[in-house]
């Protein structure tokens, strides 16, 4: 009785042991395959990241000349979008001259049923088609020509320079950047040689920080300086619908040697920023002898904490043989 009590209990403790090597042995089985599922899940995304990483450190160590061409083809496309705005404008102002034009046609017309002559009035319609047609390259040729009228010698074309050594800092803002899918990679502003170039749409300015600096131009020949020119944007094309970034107060300064030595005072003015965009002064003071650079400062704007905006400045005179 005793032996076979104590070979139930060994018998139970073999049935109970191999029943928990089974349920281990199933549970490890059932862990072993979820687990190999997941390992591939996690080598998916870990690949995918991977990828995208490696896209955006090529695109970090993008080749110079590759950075130089996206930053041309974004001022391309800008200059574009510039043209055309400025043709709109044109457009609508042909548009004006074209209402009026045929107000004053009916006008004309039924003055003429009133009381003309029945055979002028009928070789009217093609006079006026010609008057008309002679009004519009009229105002075509004016759009295009030069109000100045005058030879600029501070123009980059014409082999004027920017000297940035006597030229102030250039204004950097966060906002200026190139972008490549969404990443803004690149900052970029307008050089100060920009107010050397006949581009004056809205965003084409050198800018320098504060209300004070100056620029050191190199003029395309040795002249006898008479008048300067100052252009910029008006208000209603603005963007933001100010220009308090105009400069105000400003003064003009001669340099015969190389750019360098004793510089001589040619007059001090103000740009009204409510006049035309584009005034001439005429220079104050005159110089013994031709000179090959000037020195433009401005002394205040019109009120922006931040920065001032230059769009484009000319130098008119004599050329040295003409002296």
């Amino acid at each position: 009785m005793v032996m076979t009590t104590r070979s139930w209990k060994i018998l139970l403790s073999v049935v109970f042991m191999l029943t928990f090597l089974l349920i281990g042995l199933r549970s490890y089985a059932w862990l072993n395959g979820e687990s190999s599922q997941k390992p591939r899940r996690f080598h998916t995304a870990i690949a995918e990241y991977g990828s995208r990483l490696s896209s955006y450190q090529a695109r970090l160590r993008m080749p110079k000349e590759h950075v130089e061409l996206i930053r041309r083809e974004s001022q391309t496309l800008e200059n574009n979008y510039r043209e055309i705005l400025l043709l709109m404008k044109q457009i609508d102002v042909l548009k004006a001259l074209l209402r009026e034009t045929q107000t004053g046609l009916h006008s004309f017309n039924d003055s003429w049923k009133a009381g003309g002559d029945p055979a002028e009035a009928q070789d009217h319609p093609e006079a006026v088609g010609e008057e008309m047609s002679n009004l519009v390259n009229y105002v075509l040729k004016k759009l295009r020509e030069d109000q100045v009228q005058m030879a600029d010698y501070a123009l980059k074309s014409a082999g004027a320079s920017i000297i940035e050594a006597g030229t102030s800092e250039s204004y950097r803002s966060d906002t200026a950047k190139l972008y490549w899918h969404g990443i803004g990679f690149l900052s970029y502003e307008m050089p100060p040689d920009s107010i050397l170039q006949p581009d004056v749409h809205p965003g084409k300015c050198w800018a320098f920080p504060g209300s004070q600096g100056h620029a050191l131009i190199k003029l395309a020949g040795r002249i006898i300086p008479t008048a300067v020119t100052m252009e910029h944007i008006s208000e209603k094309v603005s963007p933001s619908g100010s220009i308090s970034s105009a400069p105000k107060e400003f003064s003009v300064h001669g340099i015969s040697s190389e750019c360098e030595g004793e510089e001589t005072s040619l007059g001090q003015f103000v740009y009204n920023k409510t006049g035309d965009t584009v005034q001439t002064f005429e220079l104050q003071h005159e110089v013994s002898e031709p000179i090959l650079c000037v020195k433009l400062k401005i002394l205040s704007n019109w009120g922006h904490p931040k920065y001032t905006c230059l769009y484009r400045f000319r130098v008119h005179g004599s050329p040295e043989d003409h002296s």
